[in-house]
């Protein structure tokens, strides 16, 4: 075989060892056994503070569903985005649109691994990249509350996507870079339990920094940026800067934090607004407390300018 064969050969084979490891890299990726086991039994009424801290009717409820229609999980809700449409599924416990015949593993599965019940990588539209910090037992309450809300029957329309979003095999190798169980933010030790309990609800169940930390051009959060900002997923609007420094609520003490998560007021008595109102109105459900320890964490965290580029002005004429 001559020189030029050889290298040919080689290169040939080198290639598709490459491929073969993105490949394998790409994967989904189950919980383990001792992972599944930390779940734990659950429970429903410790559950529905991490649904309401997660917003989960916010985008699984019909639009602008009120009262207890916010319990019918029947999905629909439309994420319009530069890689496409995401569209919210049913989550109901319906057995056959929603999720009624999931397992607490399967769902683990879903909210921590970011896996289907049949074994496909799920969108990041839903933030399991945030839901990854989650404790076992969080997720193990969550199911047991959602098992207490009615089934609705009926199938959400399915994701508009162009390619090469659609190729749901890429996002294995997404996963690799962003998705983790470790805290964004490593406090010191001795670092208050009330910063900690609020690092735990904004990481993970409430998932704050999926809107308000700027992404790169494959999607993926910019954590050197946590909280500082960043454009709009839909629209043409900006998530403010939320971190000590941010343009957001840089001036406000805990207590205004505190105030705004709960009544909607800021501390010059502007009103909630824009997608901020559906977050106000699922903080407010939460405990004093809560609120309180998302408010120092807010205060401890790093911080940074505006993740967002500055508005241009406006031309003369």
């Amino acid at each position: 075989m001559g020189a030029f064969k050889k290298f040919a050969v080689a290169a040939l084979a080198l290639g598709g060892a490459g491929a073969a490891t993105l490949w394998w890299l790409a994967l989904p990726e189950r919980l383990g056994p001792d992972a599944v086991a930390a779940l734990g039994a659950g429970d429903a009424a410790r559950g529905q503070r991490i649904f309401d801290a997660g917003g989960c009717a916010s985008c699984h409820a019909k639009p602008k569903s009120e009262g207890d229609a916010r319990l019918q999980l029947a999905g629909g809700l439309e994420l319009k985005t530069a890689y496409g449409t995401f569209v919210a599924p049913n989550i109901s416990t319906d057995p056959n649109d929603g999720i009624g015949g999931w397992s607490l593993e399967d769902f683990a599965n879903a909210m921590l691994k970011g896996v289907s019940r049949d074994g496909q990588h799920l969108y990041p539209a839903f933030p399991y990249a945030s839901y990854a910090r989650m404790k076992p037992a969080e997720v193990a309450d969550i199911y047991a509350f959602m098992k207490t809300l009615p089934p609705v029957a009926g199938r959400a329309p399915s994701h508009t996507l162009a390619f090469p979003f659609n190729v749901r095999s890429g996002i294995g190798l997404w996963k690799l870079f962003y998705l983790s169980d470790q805290p964004v933010i490593a406090f010191a030790d001795g670092t208050p339990e009330k910063v900690l309990r609020g690092r735990d609800l904004v990481e993970g169940a409430g998932h704050c920094g999926e809107c308000h930390t700027p992404r790169g051009f494959d999607g993926g959060t910019r954590k050197g940026q946590w909280l500082a900002g960043a454009a709009a997923a839909e629209g043409q609007g900006i998530v403010p800067n939320i971190t000590p420094q941010g343009t957001g609520i840089s001036g406000w003490s805990e207590s205004d934090i505190a105030s705004y998560l709960e009544t909607g007021f800021t501390p010059e008595f502007d009103s909630v607004g824009g997608t901020m109102v559906e977050v106000q109105k699922n903080m407010a459900r939460l405990s004093a407390e809560d609120r309180e320890a998302i408010a120092a964490y807010l205060k401890a965290i790093p911080p940074h300018s505006n993740g967002y580029p500055a508005p241009q002005p406006k031309p003369a004429g």
